[in-house]
């Protein structure tokens, strides 16, 4: 079987070599669609093999990409942005899964690099080239309402996934966010398209967490209620509809509502690898009741879930670190340390665990490492903890 890389591209010239070279030998072709850039961005698509074609922005994302599928030759069809990248280890998952009869579309699992909340994500971006298959809603496209219409007439079909991390996506960083004005976009095109679709729930879920992300949470949390209201057995979306609420309700303060939300979501009857936000969100809230035998089980699940979930490691380590129980917290931060290198405050929280089990020469070394991220990402926090230090007569 054959298959083609998709894109839409616009001013990506920073991260499209990533985005190509992950995928160039995996794919048959690359058909990039260009939707007006000013930078050199078709001539890196052209200089690393894809075919370029344009197209006038119409401030539809689906219009694009349905427009890009035009070009499409192969078999298969993968669809990524210039901000994602094809993991190496999925490829023989991929290569196996297409040559089979039976998938009409294979979700994908995609990893969402410094997302604040949700680090995984499922995302339909793997599919059969059917004359059928098409991209709807403005923003936020996807092609699973027509792939539904499909095994509706054809009920051969069937829908799969691969498990395990296939994606890894750097479009949620908080600088990406800024720099491409994305909220800002995403608000106006969900919100034209909620004008004409009140009960769509996936739009409900979208434009609700954008609202309470952005400071707007009574109105977020009607629109996520809403959708609860007419998501069904729409499993996927209302897992997203209560986890955004237990956000809503934490933010409000209102821990009670935000657990019972979280469980909620926790329930439902989704890979498992999805509830990984969940479940440490409710840890947190546990924790910070004081319940920390509520909050390490949660923690702990998060883990099974995935081993190498850092802020599990990390999360762990301070229920530990409350509970006296010092010397496990050493080894979850150390655990956390080895995923993360760059982690200042499982650095910051392991030297004061050795400090108080009594190992001050590897407590300062811990806390040197810390203040030397800190002051990296956090002078202030770098200046705070030398001084603490210093009267404490460690430095």
């Amino acid at each position: 079987m054959s298959l083609s890389l998709c894109m839409i591209v616009k001013n990506e010239a920073a991260t499209l070599p990533k985005c190509l070279n992950s995928v160039r030998k995996v794919v048959d072709e690359m058909v990039v669609l260009d939707t007006g850039s000013i930078d050199r961005t078709p001539n890196i698509a052209q200089q690393l093999g894809a075919k370029v074609h344009h197209f006038k922005w119409s401030n539809d994302f689906s219009a694009a990409r349905n427009a890009a599928l035009k070009y499409v030759t192969g078999d298969w069809v993968l669809v990524l942005d210039a901000d994602e990248t094809l993991t190496p280890g999925i490829v023989p998952q991929l290569r196996e899964a297409i040559a089979r009869d039976e998938y009409l579309l294979i979700n994908l699992v995609r990893q969402e690099v410094g997302a604040e909340q949700s680090p995984y994500s499922l995302v339909s971006r793997l599919f059969r080239n059917h004359p059928d298959i098409r991209f709807d809603r403005p923003y936020h496209a996807l092609v699973d309402d027509s792939v539904s219409a499909i095994v509706n007439k054809e009920p051969h079909w069937q829908i799969g996934y691969l498990p395990g991390v296939a994606l890894v996506h750097t479009g949620y960083q908080k600088s990406a966010i800024a720099q491409n004005n994305k909220y800002a976009k995403a608000a106006t095109a969900m919100e034209g398209f909620l004008a004409t679709h009140p009960d769509d729930p996936y739009v409900c879920s979208k434009l609700g967490a954008l609202y309470v992300e952005t400071g707007k949470i009574t109105e977020g949390m009607e629109l996520l209620r809403h959708g609860i209201s007419v998501a069904e057995e729409n499993y996927d979306i209302l897992y997203e509809l209560h986890y955004h609420l237990g956000i809503a309700y934490s933010r409000l303060q209102k821990s009670p509502q935000a657990i019972s939300h979280y469980k909620a979501a926790i329930k439902l009857p989704i890979y498992p690898m999805l509830k990984l936000g969940a479940y440490n969100n409710l840890g947190n809230l546990l924790k910070a009741a004081g319940d920390f035998n509520g909050a390490k089980t949660a923690y702990a699940t998060t883990l099974k879930i995935d081993p190498n979930f850092v802020f599990g490691h990390y999360n762990l380590a301070m229920t530990f670190k409350a509970l006296g129980l010092f010397t496990d917290a050493i080894v979850y931060y150390q655990h956390a340390i080895t995923l993360n290198p760059n982690y200042a405050e499982a650095y910051q929280n392991l030297g004061v665990v050795l400090l108080k089990v009594g190992n001050h020469q590897e407590s300062l070394t811990a806390f040197r490492k810390a203040i030397a991220l800190h002051e990296r990402y956090n002078p202030e926090e770098a200046k705070r903890l030398r001084q603490g230090l210093q009267e404490m007569g460690l430095m």
